[in-house]
């Protein structure tokens, strides 16, 4: 295969994962499920697909390099899976298109934290998104049109819990290193589920896990599909795409989120909502950006 075709082949690999991973709010949304019970589910699967694809494919994992990172991988994994809890929990007190914007205002917060834990400086642009950010988060919540109510604010906040959970995972994730894409998802992932189980047994009630063939079958493509196979998918297309495009790649998540929010859910959504959107996609897509082009240099 030639280089122009490996690199289309790419970005057809990270399209299909992105749209992927853009679903994942539909079917959650419908898991009759606690939220805790679906994160450890996912954890379950995915790392048992991936496991098993790295061993299908004889692809190397590297003990050594796990042992040196263990304590990162274990830590990172724990908040991925708590980030998993609150996400899915947010969809069930909002849309998930505002769960979903609240979510990617993840690089604003790794923005924010950067300077302390990085000893990045903080540029008049990132300070700048920041702002814009924020001001787009004023407007999808309603604040302005008055149509913010009790369960809106709740599902907004686990969302916002959600992102600065996940920005955590993303600058912990700077210190990992000498350590394959398949060997720490891997990790992280039987991490996440590991964490989650004590949490499940601890406050979720046997009446609480009514298992019909319908939710199995969710549970299972949650786990499966959005898990294993979108993962493999973007791990495996990420050697062939510049950093750039992989950054812009990713915000086909968010936009077949809300897209699919409101085509196939039915979810409202106003003037002031998408133009809020615009504004936290656009300067989250812009400052991710400039972070990657600041790596290169």
């Amino acid at each position: 295969m030639k280089e122009g075709e490996i690199i289309m082949y790419d970005k057809l690999k990270m399209i299909i994962a992105m749209s992927i991973f853009g679903t994942i709010g539909l079917f959650v949304k419908y898991i009759p499920l606690p939220s805790s019970v679906i994160a450890m589910v996912r954890g379950f699967i995915g790392t048992l697909f991936i496991f098993s694809f790295v061993k299908i494919r004889k692809i190397h994992i590297s003990k050594e390099n796990i042992k040196r990172n263990l304590l990162l991988l274990i830590v990172s994994g724990g908040f991925i899976g708590a980030n998993w809890i609150l996400l899915f929990e947010s969809y069930k007190y909002t849309t998930v298109a505002m769960a979903t914007l609240c979510y990617y205002l993840a690089p604003v917060f790794v923005m924010i934290a950067a300077p302390f834990v990085l000893k990045e400086r903080m540029t008049i642009k990132k300070l700048c998104c920041i702002v814009v950010a924020f001001g787009g988060m004023i407007l999808v919540s309603g604040v302005i049109g008055g149509d913010m109510g009790a369960n809106s604010i709740t599902g907004m906040a686990l969302g916002c819990g959600a992102a600065i959970l996940y920005a955590a995972v993303v600058l912990m994730n700077r210190f990992i290193k000498d350590i394959s894409a398949y060997d720490k998802t891997m990790v992280q992932l039987g991490a996440a589920t590991v964490v989650v189980v004590p949490y499940v047994l601890l406050t979720v009630k046997q009446s609480d896990v009514v298992l019909t063939p319908i939710t199995v079958g969710l549970l299972l493509f949650v786990g499966i599909v959005h898990t294993g196979f979108a993962y493999t998918l973007y791990f495996g297309s990420m050697g062939g795409l510049k950093t750039q495009t992989i950054a812009l790649f990713s915000y086909l998540d968010p936009i077949i989120a809300i897209v699919a929010s409101v085509i196939i859910l039915q979810e409202k959504a106003t003037l002031t909502t998408i133009i809020g959107a615009i504004l936290i996609l656009g300067s989250t897509m812009v400052s991710e950006i400039s972070f990657k082009k600041e790596e290169k240099s």
